[in-house]
Parts: C-alpha cells; structure tokens; sequence
C-alpha cells in the first residue's frame, strides 16, 4: 500500500512541474506598502540566444490595495547597454469588484504579459527594472506609498510559437 502511496505522489510532483519556466524570482514591498521609488530590480543571464520566451510581470496584492487597475513602468536593460522602457496598464479586478488573479485568502497573485514571443539576442547579464507609476485622477503628484502591494516579481517562460 505504501509503495503505491508513494509512487502517486511522485508521479503527481513530476506531472505538476512546469519545465517552461526558465527563471523567476520575487521581491518583497515594504510591510505591503510599495513606495514611489521603490524600483525592484531583477538580473539574470544563461539565456539561450535562439529560444523565443515570454516574460511575466508578477504581483501579488491583498485587499488593501484600493484601485481595480495598476500601472508600471518596465525597463529592461540588455548586456550591451541598450534599453527597452515601457509604461504598461494592468486591470486588477472585474467590472464588480471581485479580484481578478489567483490565489485564496486575502493575497491573489497575478501573472500580467510583459513581453510575448520575445528572443533575448545577447549573452550576458539583463536587468529589468519595475517600478509603479500610480496617481489619482485629476492629480499630478504620483502615490507616494502604495497600499496592498506585497510582492513584486518576473517570470521567463519558453514560449511555445
């Protein structure tokens, strides 16, 4: 009986492995608040050069964060010093209020498309950079510290195209 038990656990660990993701990687907010200049920045290198990938922003947030959108800044910076900036709006929520990503309890965790079918030409390092570009409406100021952030992270998939 135990051999069984045993083998259907690892049958179920080989099954539930995602061999697509090639790196990934998180960082922590400030006691769930991001602040204004609170860039994360994520480096990574051993790419193949001829691989297509694509490339996740990851948040994870809790029902302290208090708009049903978010936008950011994304700079990814490559080995030979060129450099790719991009501000990107995200949607957190439905229509309704309900939260839109995964999870259970307080903390869902979104995978937003960053950059889709990409090729990462140049071995070396990279460096992306994230950063949130939030405001009110009808104000110039950004937010200073943004509530409900706790986790900001990447991910680097094969893509299948």
């Amino acid at each position: 009986m135990t051999k069984y038990f045993f083998s259907l656990v690892i049958a179920t660990l080989l099954i539930s492995c995602n061999g697509a993701i090639i790196k990934s990687d998180y960082k922590a907010t400030t006691n769930g608040s991001w602040e204004k200049d609170d860039v994360k920045e994520f480096q990574f290198s051993d790419i193949d050069t001829i691989q297509h990938y694509n490339i996740f922003i990851n948040l994870r947030n809790d029902e302290t964060f208090a708009f049903s959108n978010i936008f950011l800044i994304a700079e990814l910076e490559y080995p030979d010093g060129a450099s790719v900036k991009d501000t990107l709006e995200y949607e957190m929520t439905m229509p309704d209020g309900e939260w839109l990503g995964k999870g259970y309890g307080t903390i869902k965790e979104n995978k937003l498309w960053y950059k889709e079918n990409i090729i990462l030409p140049t071995q070396g390092v990279y460096n992306l950079k994230i950063s949130h570009a939030m405001r009110k409406n009808g104000k110039i100021n950004g937010i200073i510290d943004l509530e409900g952030i706790t986790d900001v992270g990447y991910q680097i998939e094969k893509s299948n195209k």
